[in-house]
């Protein structure tokens, strides 16, 4: 579909501050799929546009941890799992009730900002894990994968709080395996979405260019900075995605909300 040289400009710039958002904190996504709504994209255009633009600021984030030496080569494995969820749910898009994730959702990303804000093992220490690394590279991993397939917001939050509460991983390690599995969730299933005809192509490159260049400045933030800006930015993110989410027509807290009003 064509899109005027405005919105095309405006949505670039979107990109190119969710890029430097999702290096950091994740929740790019919180920026970028409500303006290519606005745009005019019709829902399936949306998913897989947005999978394409920040498939580049994963990659660029990604590039700079592993440029820095936190993604050694037995990183790949989480990369694999990440893939491999996408995959499956992209397949089943279809098929998995998409209002009832909508509706879990909120309160799920509000446990996540709550654990964050509360927990004292978030740190850029690492901590004991509650799960060897093979059963969460065949859990965790692949389940958030799934997810980011079907829906995706929020999926590098779920990454982020798995990795930190689960395997025990410090911040900035956290962090740069999250960039890894969302770069590979966002590549499987861009190209199941793809095979379908779904990508605006011009659109989601230009747009990807934009995060490429976001998301260097973000990682390099998050880097210097550790969890003093990781944390406080992941809860915020996390809070104001639960409450989009939840205030979103159709859901039943909005709707709730607006019959007694």
């Amino acid at each position: 579909m064509p899109i005027d040289p405005t919105s095309f400009a405006a949505l670039c710039a979107v990109a190119l501050v969710a890029g430097c958002m999702d290096a950091i904190a994740g929740g790019g996504g919180l920026l970028t799929v409500p303006a290519l709504i606005f745009a005019g994209l019709d829902p399936r255009a949306v998913l897989a546009t947005n999978k394409l633009q920040g498939s580049f600021g994963t990659a660029s984030a990604t590039s700079a941890f592993a440029r820095a030496g936190h993604l050694p080569l037995g990183s790949w494995p989480f990369a694999l799992a990440a893939a491999a969820g996408s995959v499956v749910g992209a397949l089943t898009l279809d098929h998995v009730p998409q209002r009832a994730v909508s509706v879990a959702l909120p309160f799920v990303l509000l446990g996540v900002a709550l654990y964050f804000a509360l927990s004292p093992r978030f740190s850029d220490a690492g901590r004991h894990h509650l799960l060897s690394r093979p059963a969460f590279l065949a859990t965790v991993v692949p389940l958030v994968g799934f997810y980011d397939g079907v829906f995706g917001p929020g999926a590098g939050s779920f990454y982020m709080a798995g990795l930190v509460a689960v395997l025990g991983f410090g911040v900035l390690r956290a962090t740069a395996h999250t960039k890894l599995c969302n770069l590979a969730s966002n590549l499987a299933g861009l190209a199941t979405l793809a095979l379908g005809g779904h990508v605006i192509w011009a659109l989601g490159l230009a747009m990807g260019l934009a995060q490429f260049a976001g998301a260097q400045v973000g990682a390099r933030l998050a880097m210097r900075h550790g969890a003093r800006l990781v944390k406080p930015l992941i809860v915020a993110i996390s809070l104001v995605l639960a409450a989009k989410l939840a205030l979103t027509p159709g859901h039943p807290i909005h709707d709730a909300i607006f019959a007694v009003r």
